[in-house]
């Protein structure tokens, strides 16, 4: 049996869920990673039976499953050190105020495991925001003690949290990403140490934020094996010309200027052949999840092919022993 192909719906934000179902179903997807902030009301998941039972009908209506959540924005606020963009992912009345909105993504972050729970969704993905990230280029000096206490805030922040999604059965995956505590392999590996390698805590694994990192998405998929929980596939465009440079030059995503860009499935520098193999050799068995990100794009026609895309890449292992 092949993996099932879904699409994240966090960039059709703009679509009811009935019709977003009804169109990705009409592509051929087997279903939705759906945002929290966009498609699924936690609170009302948690209160309301009848809301519940509308979404799974919904769901169940245009044949799509779901087997993920994302609390993506949520938790980011929970980890990172406020400034005024950190206000267009919190309730307006918070704007502007750090430790409530801190509090408040803390309390939906336990919410949304919960909601997990009842929708019977076993992964949450999402990110942990980051105390140190403005402090990635060691100028002026960051010493290794200020990065290390930025380690050990976060899993202050989140070991309640994540007490909260072990009690509901659910897996937490970080999409390892520019502004998380973990964002390359080194970063990833201090962050699995420094929670003790506690298993509720997994990665979302998305090549497309590594590759421009000049991080081999096959080496890290081989050596955290035991810690993918999901999987997104996502390309990227590498393109240094001379003039460009991978920290985009403060240049909006999708201008040709820049040194990369997020491109649809099989448009970039990806290895997904190289990707799918680890994955067969790994055993994972769940969805393959498009986030489909291309500025450049016409997104219906962009979700049509990168589907069609997967589709052709997701190839089963070999059953028999060849030489």
């Amino acid at each position: 049996m092949k993996r099932p192909i879904t699409i994240c719906s966090g960039q059709f934000g703009d679509l009811p869920l009935e019709e977003l179902c009804k169109l990705m179903h009409s592509i051929g997807y087997d279903g939705l990673e759906l945002a929290c902030q966009s498609h699924v009301d936690v609170h009302k998941v948690l209160t309301d039976d009848q809301y519940v039972a509308d979404l799974k009908g919904t769901l169940s209506k245009y044949n799509m499953g779901l087997w993920a959540i994302g609390g993506h924005l949520i938790g980011q606020c929970v980890g990172d050190n406020w400034d005024p963009r950190l206000d267009n992912f919190a309730p307006a009345a918070l704007s502007g105020k750090p430790d409530e909105i801190r509090a408040w993504a803390i309390e939906e972050m336990k919410c949304i495991a919960r909601a997990a729970q009842k929708l019977e969704v076993k992964v949450v993905t999402c990110f942990l925001g980051s105390p140190i990230w403005a402090y990635w280029y060691s100028f002026p000096q960051t010493p290794p003690e200020m990065v290390e206490a930025g380690f050990q805030r976060i899993k202050e922040l989140w070991t309640p949290i994540f007490d909260v999604f072990d009690e509901c059965g659910v897996k937490f995956a970080l999409e390892v990403h520019p502004t998380e505590i973990a964002f390359d392999y080194y970063s990833t590996l201090k962050l699995m140490e420094t929670f003790e390698w506690r298993e509720t805590l997994g990665l979302n694994f998305d090549p497309s934020h590594l590759v421009w990192k000049c991080v081999d998405p096959c080496v890290f998929l081989r050596d955290f094996a035991k810690r993918i929980y999901h999987v997104h596939m996502k390309d990227v465009k590498v393109k240094l010309d001379g003039r460009t440079g991978i920290l985009g030059s403060h240049i909006e995503f999708g201008d040709t200027r820049r040194g990369w860009n997020f491109v649809s499935l099989g448009h970039g520098n990806v290895d997904f052949d190289g990707i799918i193999r680890e994955l067969n050799q790994m055993g994972y068995r769940g969805p393959l999840s498009v986030e489909w990100e291309d500025s450049g794009m016409e997104r219906i026609y962009g979700a049509t092919e990168a589907c069609e895309f997967v589709r052709g890449v997701d190839f089963k292992p070999s059953d028999v022993a060849f030489d």
